[in-house]
């Protein structure tokens, strides 16, 4: 009986002890996720975990790449992600560990903002690209002008040739354009604009956008104009839909106040960047 007993004990210790060495999962503590700002784009990531592991993550549920293929506590690796399409711009990814008894856990879903403009899906279809690069960069906007007297159709492009990076990084800071206008039924349509537009990122749309710009229409007619964008929506996670408010201050004495209103599509994507 004692024997039986014994037995019995000495089973019972061996369990707890399995049971006490077991650990439910290994922790991820996360230390950097990001990526670099300029070309070639890095991800640089690094955590610890509670235990010595081998590690690897995945990119977008889609890309999976080592990162510690050895025993260790402490990770990090510089992924080069240019040849990468991603599906958004804020990309997720999930690290998953293995043991030394070749157990593995994943952890729970991180996230990292892409520097501005994703790569397009490499399933989407060429002739998405085509139409979306043809509104983009060669599409004029549509645009009503009015005056105390009159108003008229117009027709608007701008581009943004130098914009300013910020810390959000889903939208620069501000950009610079140069825009070009032609005002249906006027007698002097031609206008051309030089401005700033500053971008505060806001929730529930994509951002407000005061400006400031200089005019001229080659004749009479020169001034000054602020302005007001609200960016409502993006479309292929690469273009964002803004509504524009517009008055124009004429700063000679012949020329003509008016105002303007129109829509648009905004993309930085062939912008100069500076920091």
């Amino acid at each position: 009986m004692n024997t039986k007993f014994s037995l019995l004990l000495i089973l019972i210790f061996l369990c707890a002890e399995i049971t006490i060495g077991q650990s439910d999962s290994i922790e991820v503590y996360l230390i950097d996720a990001y990526c670099t700002r300029e070309m070639p784009y890095t991800f640089k990531l690094s955590f610890y975990t509670s235990e010595e592991c081998k590690s690897k993550v995945i990119l977008d549920e889609k890309y999976e790449i080592d990162v510690s293929t050895e025993l260790t506590d402490f990770h990090k690796k510089g992924i080069d992600i240019n040849d990468y399409s991603f599906s958004g711009k804020v990309v997720y990814f999930t690290i998953v560990t293995e043991s030394e008894s070749g157990e593995t856990f994943t952890s729970e879903k991180f996230d990292f903002d892409l520097p501005f403009e994703p790569k397009i899906e490499s399933g989407s279809n060429l002739f998405t690209v085509c139409l979306f690069g043809s509104v983009i960069f060669l599409l004029p906007y549509p645009n009503y002008v009015f005056d105390s007297n009159s108003s008229y159709f117009s027709l608007t492009k701008e581009i943004p040739f130098i914009s300013f990076r910020s810390k959000k990084l889903n939208y620069p800071s501000g950009y610079l354009s140069a825009e070009y206008s032609y005002i249906f039924n006027s007698d002097h349509p031609s206008y051309l604009r030089l401005g700033y537009k500053k971008l505060f990122e806001v929730s529930h749309i994509e951002y407000i956008s005061p400006g400031i710009s200089l005019y001229t229409n080659f004749y009479v007619n020169q001034g000054i104009s602020p302005e007001l964008s609200f960016g409502l929506f993006t479309i292929e996670d690469s273009f964002t839909f803004y509504v524009r408010y517009r008055y124009n201050f004429a700063l000679q004495t012949n020329g003509t106040n008016f105002q303007e209103i129109n829509i648009g599509l905004y993309s930085g994507f062939f912008s100069l960047y500076l920091d």
